[in-house]
């Protein structure tokens, strides 16, 4: 099983994607609950007045920081990420390969020849499991394609080899 996916075809870069890195990756979502619990709708004017508060807070303890540092002082849950089921979604790579404009489907390449095709609407929808329990898919990964409504959470597309832009 080769543990690098490329993602080639009609882009305008040909990116290669190594799951084995993404566990520190800011974007990562914990599939334990991300398709059990339901997004609340917040407030936009609440959720502001929250940010400013929290931003205003930071500056009296600590005095202004420039720039910005939040997402980069992070600690991370050790605990958490040798026991965690976590994916990535696949819309911000197909960001960064930027899908030429006559380009309509995004195919998942398996190792078995089986093909799955998505439109590029449905493949900006899709996720990419790379962990269970802590531990990467290394007898039928590197990833497994989940849908983000949760659907095929017990029948993933599983053996990727690649993601080819038609």
């Amino acid at each position: 099983m080769e543990t690098i996916i490329p993602i080639k075809g009609a882009v305008s870069f040909q990116l290669t994607l190594d799951p084995t890195v993404w566990i520190f990756d800011d974007r990562k979502l914990d599939l334990k609950t991300y398709f059990t619990s339901q997004e609340v709708e917040e407030d936009k004017d609440i959720k502001y007045m929250r940010e400013v508060g929290a931003h205003w807070s930071r500056e009296i303890m600590e005095g202004a920081t420039f720039p910005p540092t939040l997402k980069s002082e992070r600690k991370f849950d050790r605990k958490g990420m040798e026991t965690g089921t976590f994916g990535i979604e696949l819309s911000p790579f197909l960001k960064n390969a930027e899908i030429k404009p006559e380009a309509t489907t995004i195919v998942i390449e398996c190792e078995d020849g089986k093909e799955y095709p998505f439109s590029i609407a449905e493949a900006q929808r899709l996720i990419l499991k790379y962990s269970q329990d802590g531990k990467p898919l290394l007898e039928d990964g590197p990833v497994h394609v989940l849908f983000k409504d949760g659907s095929n959470v017990d029948n993933p597309i599983k053996n990727v080899s690649a993601i080819r832009v038609e």
